[in-house]
């Protein structure tokens, strides 16, 4: 069984965050572990509080986890402000952790900020050099390179320029990408050589509320059983299309996906 942790904070109603990271680790058969970043009240409707974990007992839990049960792969999410960033970067690097999934998470669904002005530049120089593969979404990609991405082509220079950060492999997800003649979703990885594209279909459904913490979850846990960032890429795109498709239907708002769905309705687990 292989082990994986998750750097990240907590969503009480259970759709994004470390939640949503052990659904999809438990459903991928790798045994999930957690390091709490911060504690949010929040449901379907939006963020309605933001409590931190202090940094020093972020670092008490990585450390907890590395003498005992040390992990395959690592994956963060929500790491709040430049403090907390530099201590998972500092104990990350300390570990000797290569296999490292960075989520940028920057702005909740409904749009509540959940990463403090000035960390951004924590983020780029401390934790993006250490990262075997950073997925963001194209906000979060534009707040990283400082341009603006509309079509494939912006895409391409933006994952160019984030892979001059240090990443290892930069994945820049297309879904808040609008194109009226296209009703697809395409993703793009760069591995610093080549560029791949992974495409699927565009659900319309307002429950989507956190897709970007279960895609880059699933990535992770597929490279903790050894596959390569392409097979973990394609794996992961087919598990949260299914996510979305077979939809909960859950809470008045941006409801979760359905972690189950990739279990009940593909044949592709490996």
């Amino acid at each position: 069984m292989k082990k994986v942790l998750t750097i990240a904070g907590s969503d009480s109603g259970g759709g994004a965050g470390i939640q949503a990271d052990i659904k999809t680790f438990q459903e991928l058969g790798v045994f999930g572990m957690s390091a709490i970043t911060a504690v949010t009240a929040q449901n379907t409707l939006g963020v309605h509080g933001i409590h931190p974990v202090p940094p020093s007992f972020v670092e008490e839990q990585m450390d907890a986890i590395a003498t005992d049960l040390s992990p395959d792969a690592v994956k963060t999410g929500m790491l709040v402000d430049r403090e907390m960033i530099s201590i998972v970067a500092a104990s990350i690097e300390q570990r000797g952790w290569r296999r490292v999934v960075v989520d940028p998470v920057m702005v909740a669904k409904g749009g509540a900020s959940l990463l403090h002005e000035g960390a951004v530049d924590a983020l780029i120089h401390e934790l993006i050099p250490l990262s075997y593969v950073i997925t963001p979404n194209l906000p979060e990609a534009e707040k990283m390179t400082g341009i603006k991405i509309h079509t494939m082509e912006d895409q391409k220079k933006a994952a160019k320029i984030i892979h001059t950060m240090g990443a290892d492999n930069v994945i820049i997800k297309g879904g808040h990408l609008q194109d009226s003649a296209s009703d697809l979703v395409t993703d793009l990885l760069y591995d610093g050589e080549h560029f791949h594209t992974f495409t699927s279909r565009r659900f319309h459904t307002r429950h989507t509320h956190g897709t970007g913490c279960t895609y880059s979850a699933a990535i992770t846990a597929q490279i903790a059983k050894g596959h390569t960032v392409h097979e973990a890429v394609s794996l992961a795109k087919t598990f949260i299309s299914s996510a979305i498709e077979h939809t909960l239907e859950l809470g008045d708002g941006h409801g979760p996906t359905n972690h189950q769905a990739f279990r009940e309705f593909s044949k592709q687990l490996k």
